[in-house]
């Protein structure tokens, strides 16, 4: 099947649709009747403003639509008989306008009652697949589309399905690299009611159950190195937490914009940069393995879509006036192999993670990456993306790249950075211009808010767990604890540099957790 139809059948609600842990359901499980609303109303009950709720032809057919000129709340629902106990799933593809959490979808009567809150999708009005899960102990349950809405605000649904299983958020992690840092630099850490904590266990404590830490090589301010890694590791598992370690195989930060060689191996053959990669490696997971630590899972590289460790490791020619021509495929494929080596040296259950960005690019770029890697054999456990919806696209185009890839590979997903302000505004103790700091930067339809930020935050973990296929694992928040401290800026060669990021930690200007950590709440176990 060509990608591209395979792309369609994903999203078009084909067998592959499922949710993370969930058996794909064969057609006997298809009890839901006229979830395509092909019949119009037919089988559903509409409550409230009864007016609100029509069927009418829309880009894929015929579709639900809720809407009215003045402010209404309308119900469209259907009950369910014979189902089976054990988990269920009630899934919807979703477009709204209008206020952040005005629609919802839910499983009621069930035996536990569940919802899952539609994403605003001003953005680009894609389709984005919604799923609620709930514990069935009846043998019937109530779906339910619910939306409450003031004049001019909608929702339209389509391609409704029931089916045996489970959605969950599995990873809800948080990365902390900047923690240590930020601590000895003066800042503290508060939890929402005010009373001074450990910022590792305040997440914790939240619902955090991942930590992720980067590590750099020789950075000119010393954080991020070995020693700090382990010891912010040692936290995390206190916590009771997975670990998820970031080489970037440089003295500083690596991205899309950058992929700098550690000057320690610069002038080095390929072969031999390879050979510093593989101990480099060893050594950091080898001091934590020391310490009584496993490292979880282990990111061989960070944004890599230019490849790493440049010139080298390129795969398109970033500097034409230097002397390394062109890709150089076959020398990212020997780094690459290098760094999972040494991982599954000192472990062989850790997990190797790649990691990509730049979705907004289309998915065509991603794969041609991973197709370049995959034809030269390089073994990898798990797809890693960032996400952030101000530069990265959709939610509609978050779910279509986890969806291909993890088809494509036949391997889960894991969102690895995401984050959104809670405001525009600088810290008054430590201004310099912040990265997002206008309104045209943000995602339409969340406001740069404390809730604003929690629904944003939300949307992107939901869309990960209802992506089609069910292999989009977790999301973890980039950078949480990374609050203004003067001193802790961007530059690790210059102090003075300043932090462009507060505005989208989890902790205010006076310290306090946000809403939006609140969001690291596990799923209800029934």
């Amino acid at each position: 099947m060509r990608l591209a139809r395979k792309a369609a059948v994903l999203l078009a609600g084909g067998s592959l649709i499922c949710g993370v842990g969930i058996a794909r359901a064969d057609a006997s499980a298809a009890v839901l009747r006229n979830g395509d609303f092909e019949a119009g109303l037919s089988g559903w009950q509409v409550t409230g403003t009864r007016t609100a709720a029509k069927t009418e032809t829309g880009d894929t057919g015929a579709q639900l639509a809720h809407r009215s000129a003045d402010r209404f709340a309308v119900s469209t629902s259907q009950n369910v008989v014979g189902l089976s106990r054990g988990w269920w799933t009630f899934a919807a593809y979703v477009r709204t306008g209008g206020l952040i959490g005005a629609t919802t979808i839910s499983l009621q009567g069930c035996g536990s009652d569940r919802y899952a809150v539609a994403p605003v999708t001003a953005q680009d009005q894609a389709w984005v697949r919604v799923a609620v899960s709930a514990l069935v102990t009846s043998s019937r349950c109530t779906v339910r589309l619910t939306t409450k809405g003031g004049p001019g605000d909608w929702a339209t649904f389509n391609r409704l399905t029931l089916s045996p299983g489970r959605v969950t958020r599995a990873i809800r992690g948080a990365d902390l690299s900047s923690l240590a840092k930020n601590e000895d630099f003066g800042a503290v850490y508060r939890t929402a009611d005010g009373r001074r904590g450990d910022a590792v266990r305040i997440l914790a404590d939240a619902g955090a159950n991942l930590g992720r830490l980067k590590v750099w090589v020789d950075p000119a301010d010393g954080y991020n190195t070995t020693s700090q890694v382990v010891a912010t590791a040692r936290r995390i598992k206190k916590a009771h937490q997975k670990l998820l370690v970031d080489f970037h195989y440089s003295d500083r930060w690596t991205d899309p914009g950058s992929q700098t060689m550690p000057a320690a191996w610069q002038g080095l053959t390929a072969p031999q940069v390879a050979t510093k990669v593989y101990e480099h490696t060893h050594q950091v997971l080898t001091a934590l393995k020391a310490a009584g630590i496993t490292a979880d899972y282990v990111q061989i590289g960070n944004e890599i879509n230019p490849g790493m460790l440049w010139p080298l490791g390129q795969t398109w020619d970033v500097n034409p006036d230097d002397e390394v021509v062109g890709a150089q495929w076959d020398n990212l494929a020997s780094f690459l192999k290098a760094g999972q080596r040494a991982v599954k040296a000192v472990d062989p259950r850790t997990q190797i993670l790649l990691h990509l960005t730049n979705i907004n690019n289309g998915v065509d770029s991603l794969t041609w990456w991973f197709d370049n890697v995959v034809s030269r054999g390089v073994p990898f456990d798990v797809i890693g993306l960032s996400y952030y919806g101000y530069w990265h696209g959709s939610l509609a185009d978050l779910q279509a790249a986890i969806s291909t890839l993890s088809a494509r590979y036949d391997r889960d997903v894991l969102v690895v950075e995401t984050a959104y302000p809670f405001t525009l505004a600088d810290d008054a103790d430590a201004p310099y211009p912040n990265i997002i700091d206008l309104d045209s930067e943000l995602v339409p339809g969340y406001p740069a808010t404390p809730q604003g930020q929690a629904a944003a935050f939300r949307s992107v973990q939901d869309a990960v767990a209802a992506a089609p296929g069910g292999r989009g694992i977790g999301t973890v928040y980039w950078e949480p604890a990374w609050t203004a401290a003067a001193g802790n800026g961007w530059d690790p060669a210059d102090p003075t540099s300043g932090n462009a990021w507060e505005n989208q930690a989890l902790f205010d200007f006076h310290d306090r957790l946000l809403p939006a950590a609140h969001d690291f709440a596990p799923d209800p176990p029934r």
